[in-house]
């Protein structure tokens, strides 16, 4: 009986593969079809999700259905005509040799910390080397199979569940499909702070939207209208009550999320095009905002003025920005490759750079995302980095200034879009830890960051062109992705 059982469940996944397939492929061909008509085409694509998850139920043959999706990508080929496949991995791969992975650089700008030689004095490695020896020495010290014990860890366990890591990451069926912002892209969205149902996304047409997921059926709750070009980054404040976005137009918006209303615009001094912003995550009244002119700035959005000694300069445009849980620690990436860290002075808002790390001369860094600590078995601080190498780079911190160390990557299809990636919310309390990225071949990958071989747990296809960002809400019930065509899918997990 456990053998027939093991292979039903082969076979239910071997069928869930091949529906994806056939809803990917369909998902490509999708901008041809009606191009005048764009809701038709996305209650075509959510039709057919739902009538292939069905069909995928009723057990037919898999050899009968990878035949279908054969022939059906044949016939879309001679109606449309055959699509201009992604270049390969291997064909646009960045040379390792070019990978700089411990070329870390010391910026002291008061000589009389340096030694002798002009060289930053040894400094204790502090916060960050403590935390993950206390780390450990907690988790070493609990039987074998508990919980690293937290003040939230009987709830995050809750949510969970007693599954393993690929079951409890089981995302197929599409919730729900938002096309708004059709034809334009989507590059950044991101559910609010500790909510199920509330979600935001924002798009180079100019706007952004606040969507919400529940009482069903989902909607757009509002619109933010007001940026005069295309939105590249937003961010929610921690009480979810206003939003901050960035704009090629050259400035930063404050809105009110109730009403959207436009509470206050901040112009860029450079009068440059603006393509990143975060909250400092232990004062929510200081907003770290990134330009075209190489530039980072700490601006107070309660004034709308710049903060003194709150501003650097990197190699290259700014493109990414992240803070530690505790917003002592500020990485900045920009499109030359190189990761900066700044230590955040969080009374006066003062930036004094600290290190530097060259990723990949001359590869944007799209994306930075930091985490305390990952889970039982990954238990240092760590940058999570999509940085145009075809490769997901995760990292570890080693020490109070922001030190970077490789841990670790997985391949994916990034050579030059914005893709962005994630932490999993929930991972720090289960066994295993997973992480999230788009891919420039219409993909969501999740990734096991502890698996030496076949880290892929789960991939999602149905997105018509590149997937640019992706987010899960609070108790990863449910995942939201954009794309390049400006379509955003609801994914949701599977009931067990």
């Amino acid at each position: 009986r456990g053998r027939l059982g093991f292979l039903s469940t082969q076979s239910a996944c071997g069928m869930a593969a091949v529906w994806q397939q056939v809803l990917a492929v369909d998902a490509r061909y999708n901008a041809y079809r009606t191009p005048t008509f764009p809701q038709f085409r996305t209650q075509y694509i959510r039709r057919r999700s739902q009538l292939l998850r069905e069909n995928a139920k009723c057990g037919f043959e898999p050899g009968l259905r990878r035949q279908y999706l054969k022939l059906r990508s044949q016939l879309l080929a001679l109606r449309y005509g055959p699509l201009s496949e992604q270049s390969s991995f291997r064909a646009s791969s960045v040379r390792s040799s070019r990978t700089t992975l411990d070329r870390m650089e010391d910026f002291e700008e008061d000589p009389r910390t340096q030694g002798a030689r002009g060289h930053r004095r040894s400094v204790s490695r502090g916060s960050y080397q403590l935390q993950a020896q206390m780390n450990r020495a907690v988790y070493d010290e609990r039987p074998p199979g508990s919980l690293v014990p937290t003040s939230v860890a009987e709830a995050s366990r809750a949510m969970a569940g007693d599954t393993t890591l690929s079951e409890n990451y089981a995302f197929a069926g599409m919730h729900h499909i938002f096309d708004q912002h059709v034809d334009s892209a989507v590059p950044r969205l991101q559910f609010a702070n500790d909510d199920k149902h509330l979600l935001a996304c924002c798009s180079l047409d100019g706007t952004l939207s606040i969507m919400t997921l529940s009482p069903s059926p989902p909607s757009v709750k509002v619109t933010l209208k007001g940026h005069g070009g295309p939105v590249t980054d937003f961010a929610w404040s921690l009480s979810n009550d206003i939003i901050v976005s960035t704009s090629l137009d050259g400035t930063l918006r404050i809105w009110n999320t109730g009403d959207g209303r436009c509470i206050r615009e901040v112009r860029d001094p450079e009068s440059s095009e603006l393509l990143c912003c975060t909250f400092q995550p232990m004062n929510n009244n200081l907003t770290v905002v990134g330009n075209s002119k190489h530039h980072l700035q700490v601006v107070n959005i309660s004034t709308g003025k710049k903060v003194k000694g709150g501003s650097s300069k990197l190699t290259g445009r700014v493109l990414s920005l992240s803070f530690d849980a505790p917003g002592r620690i500020l990485w900045a990436g920009d499109d030359r490759g190189s990761i900066f860290s700044f230590l955040f002075d969080m009374a006066t808002g003062k930036l004094t750079k600290a290190k530097r790390l060259v990723v990949s001369e001359g590869s944007s860094i799209c994306s930075i995302s930091a985490r305390s600590w990952i889970s039982r078995e990954a238990r240092d601080p760590s940058l999570l980095i999509n940085a145009c190498v075809n490769k997901l780079l995760l990292y570890r911190v080693v020490d109070n200034d922001g030190t970077l160390q490789l841990k670790r990557s997985f391949p994916i299809q990034h050579g030059s879009q914005h893709v962005h990636s994630i932490f999993c919310p929930l991972m720090s309390f289960r066994q295993g830890a997973c992480v999230v990225t788009g891919s420039e071949d219409a993909c969501v990958y999740f990734f096991d960051v502890e698996r030496n071989t076949k880290a892929i747990v789960n991939k999602l296809q149905g997105h018509g062109g590149p997937v640019l960002d992706v987010s899960f809400n609070c108790d990863e019930s449910l995942l939201a992705s954009a794309d390049s065509t400006g379509m955003v899918i609801i994914w949701r997990r599977e009931q067990k």
